[in-house]
């Protein structure tokens, strides 16, 4: 998880658009999986990373708004071993749940 500068909201229209319920108080969050580090991941993003065929593996909204990892936000997801599939749902639960709460979520 990854916290984004508010800047995001303003100027993004498909961040705004995907977030309506956003009130300004809580955080821009981009949720992502990976089968790395969140650290490691979180470079691959900021630097613009690519993979050994090529093709940009980074989030561009991360690489233009991210500020920093929120650890405590997805730490205790982060220890359990799950299968690509079983990733991707719950990329998608946590990112709507979060919403829910009142972030400002992007997630894939």
């Amino acid at each position: 998880m990854v916290e984004l500068s508010r800047k995001v909201f303003s100027e993004d229209r498909r961040f705004r658009e995907a977030n309506p319920q956003f009130s300004g108080v809580l955080e821009c969050l981009y949720v992502g999986m990976t089968s790395k580090t969140p650290a490691e991941r979180y470079k691959q993003h900021k630097t613009g990373a690519l993979s050994k065929k090529g093709h940009n593996i980074s989030a561009a909204i991360v690489k233009k708004y991210g500020s920093y990892l929120r650890p405590s936000l997805y730490h205790e997801i982060n220890e359990t071993p799950m299968t690509r599939t079983a990733a991707l749902a719950m990329e998608k639960k946590l990112a709507l749940d979060l919403r829910r709460k009142g972030y400002a979520v992007w997630f894939n």
